[in-house]
């Protein structure tokens, strides 16, 4: 059972409800009852972690595979079928984040993950239409998505069912969780490279299990899992400020404007804030994310089996480093504040990306450069030249891409230190940022709210491909990574401006009284 120490002191963590236990709407919480309540807090974990894995496990594999399935694709179209994920679950985060404030959060979490099973199944079989394949691939995806946005609604049960105390522990290990599927979902797609580009085939059911489509159904039956978890494991709860039992849980999920009506209004302007925030977050880690495969790709000359590989094994780096920075993150909250982290964290991102500026005098090596000076090739097999697919294992920067030939290199170490940047800074704007949320929120029905949270990340992840591989493809990494710096400094200035906005609702309520 929590307790409430230091009450007379006046923070972010002080409660606004001083009720004593047994008093009317609060219940004593037994033991029993606190293992089941943990137990379902655990459920949640496991479900953010397979989320996340439901968006790592083919992230390296997404171009090589979309090329293959139709050639017709190119990088344009691949920020496209990546934004689609972002897409989906942006369209419905706020959908199930009211489903959860009205009806008991089973419901929406197991039609979601449903959605995503469905979802993983096509994409398996994105191979077997014969044409318009990446339609197909960008519809999958995009369900894939539209499943994840149970990701609402696994935030704002947490952010109920956890005392402020609790909070941001129970936030930090909810972010490991998804840093763990960020680590295994790259980890468990190298493992299947093994299984190769051919793999096996059942003609029967024109099913072809290759290192593309095997991440896909692997997903799949991790989703039925889920699912009989949260039917055998899963119950509602709902605790006050002090790690107190509601004993209105009941009427919440049936009319959860009682509530939403008995406190005072939440500060709206930390709330937009929050969320502009967590949309530059997300919408920089997507940039990152999204251009792994290309960037390396063009600057080191990889084929795309090596790009898979080696940054596959990259990000499973960036997991382990991020599940160490959580950590670190529940012992550093005890000693600095919130707001503080926040800006701390948003510093070390700035100068991730800023140290993947192009510098020197090396540039990429160009594809076909041997056909196009060579004097014994007609015009016409230069052209056939630059049709080959990914098949043929053209390496190095594409002729198309104009600025390859006078943009200097990324260099590897400044790629590797970039991510380490990223991957230190990232986790803590993340944890910190909706941990913070729900403390702004404080006691009021936290689905929606959570949606829109979900969905403005999500909206990020839609954005930060469309426009990567829009301003890549035509302008180079430059341009690509010189705006985001000026983005992720224009967030710290925020955080700097609002730094007095951005408290718990507890500290908020005092001040207006």
């Amino acid at each position: 059972m929590a307790e409430g120490e230091g009450e007379g002191e006046v923070d972010e963590s002080t409660p606004l409800l001083k009720a004593e236990a047994g008093s009317d709407g609060t219940l004593v919480e037994m033991l029993q009852e606190n293992r089941s309540r943990w137990r379902s807090i655990r459920v949640m974990y496991l479900t953010m972690f397979l989320s996340s894995i439901g968006f790592s496990i083919v992230m390296s594999s997404i171009w090589p595979f979309l090329r293959k399935v139709d050639e017709t694709a190119d990088a344009s179209f691949l920020g496209w079928v990546i934004a689609a994920y972002s897409l989906g679950q942006m369209i419905a985060s706020p959908l199930f984040g009211v489903w959860s404030n009205y009806r008991p959060r089973r419901e929406p979490l197991i039609v979601s993950i449903l959605i995503n099973v469905a979802a993983n199944i096509l994409y398996g079989y994105v191979h077997t239409p014969p044409s318009y394949n990446k339609y197909y691939m960008l519809l999958g995806r995009a369900f894939v998505g539209f499943g994840a946005g149970n990701v609402a609604v696994v935030r704002s049960y947490v952010a109920g069912a956890t005392s402020l105390k609790e909070r941001t522990s129970a936030m930090a290990n909810l972010s490991a969780g998804q840093a763990l599927g960020f680590i295994l979902g790259p980890a468990l797609q190298t493992a299947m490279t093994s299984i190769g580009q051919t793999g096996l085939s059942w003609k029967l059911i024109d099913l072809e299990l290759n290192m593309y489509t095997a991440p896909a159904f692997l997903g799949a039956f991790l989703g039925v899992v889920n699912i009989v978890l949260i039917i055998a494991l899963f119950r509602e709860y709902c605790v006050d400020d002090l790690g107190r039992m509601k004993s209105i849980n009941v009427n919440i999920q049936e009319n959860p404007e009682v509530l939403e009506n008995s406190y005072g209004d939440i500060d709206l302007i930390a709330v937009v804030t929050s969320n502009i925030l967590f949309f530059i977050i997300l919408f920089v880690f997507a940039i990152f994310e999204t251009i792994a495969t290309p960037l390396t790709m063009d600057m080191f000359a990889w084929t795309g089996k090596q790009a898979v590989l080696y940054n596959g094994i990259l990000l499973v780096g960036v997991g382990v480093e991020s599940i160490v920075v959580f950590m670190a993150t529940k012992i550093l909250s005890r000693r600095f504040e919130d707001r503080l982290m926040l800006l701390g964290g948003f510093v070390v991102i700035f100068f991730g990306f800023f140290t993947l500026l192009p510098w020197g005098n090396q540039y990429p090596q160009i594809q076909w450069t041997e056909i196009k000076n060579a004097s014994n090739y007609s015009s016409a097999e230069v052209k056939y030249s630059e049709s080959f697919s990914l098949d043929a294992e053209t390496v190095g920067c594409p002729v198309q891409q104009v600025w390859c030939q006078y943009i200097p290199i990324i260099h590897l170490a400044q790629y590797i230190l970039s991510a380490v940047l990223i991957g230190m800074g990232y986790p803590v704007c993340n944890v910190i940022s909706y941990t913070l949320y729900s403390k702004i929120l404080g006691p009021k029905p936290q689905g929606v709210y959570m949606g829109w949270l979900t969905a403005s990340g999500s909206g990020a992840r839609t954005l930060g491909p469309v426009f990567v591989s829009q301003v890549y493809t035509r302008y180079g990494p430059r341009w690509t990574f010189g705006p985001i710096c000026g983005i992720v400094m224009a967030a710290t200035i925020l955080v700097g401006l609002m730094y007095k906005r951005l408290i718990g609702f507890s500290m908020w309520y005092r001040r207006l009284q």
